[in-house]
């Protein structure tokens, strides 16, 4: 009988001491910052970025070939609306806002006749978008005065002769010798 009321009180206790580990074990995630665990996002870059200088050099009345060789290859291309080239850009990088262009050239025929598109940045400013912004850590000085340079003993160089005397005149062979 003494085995059969000893299992019950042990079961009993082994569950409240689970109970009571979990509850601990929860209460203490709190303690871990929002950037200890931070996964690794990749970067994605889509498209083809077309430049405010890019779009400059553009004129109607060009060939699609020159087109081409402004822009590079379209992003899309329809079989539909041949007369259409899109160019789309994204870009999404850990630590700055995501960034999206587009812009539209229409053809009649092999003839550039209309660009649509909405603001697009110059070469230097999407490389300015593209930098992350860190503070600046305190560097400190690193200047020292004839004061704190006198706190230090200064030692001398042993002479050559001292060096000599330390040295064996000679040294083993690497590689044993040959019987």
């Amino acid at each position: 009988m003494t085995a059969t009321l000893t299992f019950p009180v042990t079961g009993a206790r082994l569950a409240m001491l689970l109970v009571c580990s979990s509850l601990a074990g929860c209460g203490s995630l709190g303690s871990f910052g929002g950037d200890t665990f931070k996964p690794y996002v990749p970067e994605v870059v889509q498209g083809n970025f077309v430049s405010k200088e890019q779009r400059l050099a553009l004129s109607p009345g060009m060939a699609r070939a020159q087109v081409r060789d402004i822009l590079g290859t379209p992003l899309v291309t329809s079989l539909f609306h041949a007369d259409r080239w899109d160019y789309a850009f994204s870009i999404r990088r850990q630590g700055v806002p995501a960034q999206s262009f587009q812009l539209t050239v229409y053809f009649k025929g092999d003839v550039l006749t209309s660009i649509e598109g909405g603001e697009l940045p110059s070469e230097s400013e999407f490389i300015e978008r593209l930098v992350v912004q860190r503070k600046a850590a305190s560097v400190p000085s690193l200047q020292a005065s004839e004061e704190d340079l006198n706190k230090f003993p200064v030692k001398k160089a042993p002479s050559d002769a001292g060096r000599a005397a330390a040295l064996p005149a000679t040294y083993p062979p690497l590689e044993p010798t040959p019987r």
